[in-house]
């Protein structure tokens, strides 16, 4: 019996807060298990040590010592190979969050305290005096691991921190354990369906069609004012992604829209979406660029350069809550309109698509969300049919400027 192993390098860069280039780089032995056939990886952090495992693995089949391990694999092994996984997928703040969720609920022991107390062990990992541990899955062998091991866990968690973190941390857990399939050839259980989801969170708040066309006919003539609170109702960004935009970003020959970094709340630029799928383009509206192409002439320039495409009064970076305090609450008060929130801009976009009839892949592409349609693989960068749904969009708001 004989193994075929071959190692392939794997570099990922990723922009951190600072400015500087974090380069992660990772050694992966491919082969398939000499026992039952199975594609099957590991990971070395350095090229010696790959050498040192690969020889390791060809020896103990060679001396018929080799033993499939993957079903040794514990539940907080395949959620720390997740979080490493992803570490270069997303941006810094959103892995942060990521281990926040997994350390005590998943990865474990989930601390029984105050808040204040779980709030230094997440921070510290330190144990606060006077508080005991619940036992979590972390030291859970996937291969002995059931469904109904689940379905308490996530009952535990609900009582001890909430819903909302325990469904969290459930979909983490689905993830890690998908990942290990994929990459250990292990067979998780089926995650349990029909779990309580705590208390019903309120219908998010959202401008009609009608409301918004009032919106944007105001900020054709609010020439100061205006593309700051019309930008997210007609391209259904993130606040942080309308923060980040630069001019350069913006191209009115091919009339497209480049998002490729997002503003932090300090104000600084950073060279990463949310995700991946974050990395897109969207078409000019007639609107849209209307309203660009007047705001290019008075916009505020730092050091006599056009930079930010939404800066500051001196041209420097606008803070998400400056933004919302100055431009997007008042208009909404002048204009006679409910309050609702800058995300709310952005589901209101995506349902005037979908109310267009605009495909669900195409909404997914523009809005930017990584759980897309299977279709959304035939999509290039430069989104197709972008142009018909930025028309629709158009459309959708038009009602109430017909009437006006």
């Amino acid at each position: 019996m004989t193994i075929a192993i071959s190692i392939t390098k794997r570099v990922r860069r990723r922009v951190q807060v600072t400015g500087n280039v974090a380069v992660y780089t990772r050694y992966v032995l491919n082969f398939r298990d000499p026992y039952t056939g199975k594609r099957r990886q590991l990971f070395a952090n350095s090229h010696r040590q790959a050498i040192a495992r690969r020889d390791a693995l060809v020896a103990a089949v060679a001396t018929k010592t080799y033993a499939d391990t993957s079903n040794q694999l514990t539940v907080k092994q395949a959620v720390e190979h997740w979080l490493e996984n992803r570490r270069t997928e997303v941006k810094g703040s959103t892995w942060k969050t990521y281990r926040q969720v997994a350390r005590p609920c998943i990865i474990g022991p989930l601390l029984i305290g105050t808040s204040a107390e779980r709030k230094t062990y997440i921070e510290t990992g330190t144990k606060p005096e006077g508080t005991c541990f619940a036992d979590m899955l972390g030291p859970t062998k996937i291969g002995a691991l059931t469904t109904s091991d689940i379905r308490r866990w996530h009952q535990t968690l609900q009582v001890q921190v909430g819903g909302r973190a325990a469904n969290m941390a459930k979909t983490m857990l689905g993830a890690a354990l998908a990942l290990a399939a994929e990459d250990f050839g292990l067979r998780p259980p089926p995650m349990p369906t029909k779990l309580g989801r705590g208390r019903p969170k309120r219908k998010r708040a959202m401008l009609t069609p009608e409301q918004v066309g009032v919106l944007l006919k105001a900020a054709r003539t609010d020439r100061q004012r205006g593309i700051y609170y019309a930008w997210p109702f007609l391209t259904g960004t993130r606040p942080s992604e309308q923060l980040g935009l630069l001019w350069e970003d913006v191209d009115f020959e091919r009339g497209l829209i480049t998002i490729r970094r997002m503003q932090e709340r300090s104000g600084e630029l950073v060279e990463a979406t949310k995700s991946s799928a974050g990395m897109r383009e969207l078409p000019l509206s007639p609107t849209l660029r209307t309203l660009l192409t007047e705001w290019r002439r008075i916009c505020p320039r730092k050091d006599g350069a056009l930079h930010r495409v939404f800066p500051g009064p001196q041209g420097g970076a606008l803070t998400y809550w400056n933004w919302r305090a100055r431009y997007f609450k008042p208009a909404l008060i002048k204009l006679g309109l409910p309050y609702v929130t800058p995300h709310s801009a952005r589901h209101g976009f995506i349902s005037a698509l979908q109310a267009k009839g605009i495909e669900v892949g195409l909404v997914a592409k523009l809005a930017g969300h990584a759980n897309a349609a299977v279709t959304l693989s035939h999509y290039t960068q430069a989104v197709r049919g972008g142009e018909a749904a930025m028309r629709a969009l158009e459309e959708a708001y038009a009602v109430e400027q017909k009437h006006a």
